[in-house]
């Protein structure tokens, strides 16, 4: 049985908080944008579909870029793809805000922007996958995960979401132009970070053959690779569920809770609270329990926390079900992010990570589009409900993926050389 998270109590590092102090400035500004590209949806139309588009179309770079951002993290240096992103992303969110205050924001033109933030977050997410690992010793790193994911919840949902929606209420370009100003605060941050983030030089001249071998590398270890193969599976199932009922929520909230913007954003600061209690109390329940004891109780809670969100007829009760939600589903992050991390080598993390996320990302994508129409069919409450019979799915094939041992290569075959031992 794998048992992650058994973690020294030294510091992380200098260079470690340098990183979280870049996640946690991005995550404030992040948490802004969050709630009010929604209400901004809202505000344009009250077809759940049109807005579930939005929600698509910022999916979408995962299914597009994925394998090869996974690629470009294995041979370039992280470091450097993770400055660039975000000032990329910078200039984005600056020139959404402008257009939001000058009036000429349609759907169109969200989606539009829904999609290039997530081409950024694609690069961003595959030369993230191997940060963590480079910057902790391997028994810090399911502290190191719960300490970023908990800190980026606070930020994040807990404070950006409350505020975006009161700076929403004020002027609804504020939020955008505050998470403007965090991605130029974070890119700083990162271009700060000292040491050598640039992955072991892959063998012979860098060709089309080559990348096209290598960006199809990592799926096939992931393939290979039974016990991560399933966790995937799992995880892609969870984020199915996750992805649809975030695209509804806003709706859910105005129309069936009765609630305005500020509770909207309040529901979704509930998450947070439950997300940051689920995260910082994983590494000391694996470390006792092992993985093998978090991810089917992590599922089944994630289950019932759905059914009493679909069942709610108030706010705090809504609220309650989102807060069980968050802690369940932080618990179940932090492990999968844990033993992934463990479980791939370091010259095929990024590869892998990225090939393991386009699962999860196709899951959101096609869960948005799946809640829009269910939603419309059947009414808001219907995705709430299937999505717990989902995820009750997913913990019983996560099962036998959470004992296996850090480290396990893939059965013997093209891509079983390619790296054994410890992955990172």
């Amino acid at each position: 049985m794998l048992s992650v998270g058994r973690t020294p109590r030294a510091r992380l590092g200098p260079s470690f908080d340098r990183v979280w102090a870049s996640v946690t400035v991005s995550s404030l500004g992040d948490g802004m944008s969050f709630v009010a590209l929604p209400l901004l949806a809202a505000q344009l139309t009250a077809d759940p579909r049109q807005i579930a588009i939005v929600s698509l179309a910022e999916q979408a770079p995962w299914l597009l870029l994925g394998l090869l951002s996974g690629v470009l993290a294995d041979r370039l240096d992280r470091r450097r793809i993770l400055w660039l992103v975000d000032a990329a992303r910078a200039v984005l969110v600056g020139a959404l805000a402008a257009a939001v205050a000058g009036g000429v924001v349609t759907i169109t033109l969200l989606a539009v922007v829904a999609f290039l933030l997530g081409c950024g977050r694609t690069l961003y997410s595959g030369a993230w996958s191997g940060m963590v690992p480079a910057l902790v010793v391997p028994a810090a790193l399911t502290r190191a995960n719960a300490r970023l994911q908990a800190s980026s919840l606070i930020t994040d949902t807990l404070l950006g979401t409350p505020l975006g929606a009161l700076l929403f209420g004020m002027a609804a370009a504020l939020p955008f132009a505050v998470d403007a100003v965090s991605f130029a605060a974070a890119a700083a941050l990162v271009l700060l970070l000292r040491g050598n983030f640039r992955p072991p030089p892959e063998p012979g001249p860098t060709t089309w053959t080559s990348l096209r071998r290598d960006t199809t590398e990592g799926v096939r270890w992931l393939r290979r690779h039974h016990p991560l193969r399933r966790l995937c599976l799992a995880s892609g199932i969870n984020s199915l569920v996750g992805g649809g009922l975030i695209a509804i929520l806003v709706l859910y909230a105005q129309r069936i809770l009765g609630l305005g913007n500020l509770g909207f954003a309040l529901l979704i600061a509930s998450f947070a609270l439950g997300g940051v209690l689920g995260a910082l109390s994983t590494p000391a329940v694996t470390a006792r329990f092992g993985a093998a004891r978090i991810l089917r109780p992590a599922a089944a809670g994630t289950a019932l926390a759905a059914v009493v969100v679909g069942s709610a007829t108030s706010g705090p009760v809504a609220a309650l079900g989102i807060a069980m939600y968050g802690a369940a589903n932080l618990a179940w992050n932090v492990t999968a992010v844990s033993l992934r991390q463990l479980l791939v080598p370091a010259a095929l993390l990024g590869r892998v990570t990225m090939a393991y996320q386009m699962v999860i990302a196709g899951g959101t994508a096609l869960g948005a589009v799946v809640a829009g129409f269910a939603a419309h069919a059947f009414g808001l409450r219907a995705p709430f409900h299937a999505g717990a019979g989902l995820v009750i799915v997913a913990g019983l094939i996560s099962t036998r993926s959470s004992t296996a041992r850090a480290g396990t290569p893939p059965p013997a075959g093209p891509v079983a050389g390619a790296g054994d031992g410890e992955g990172s």
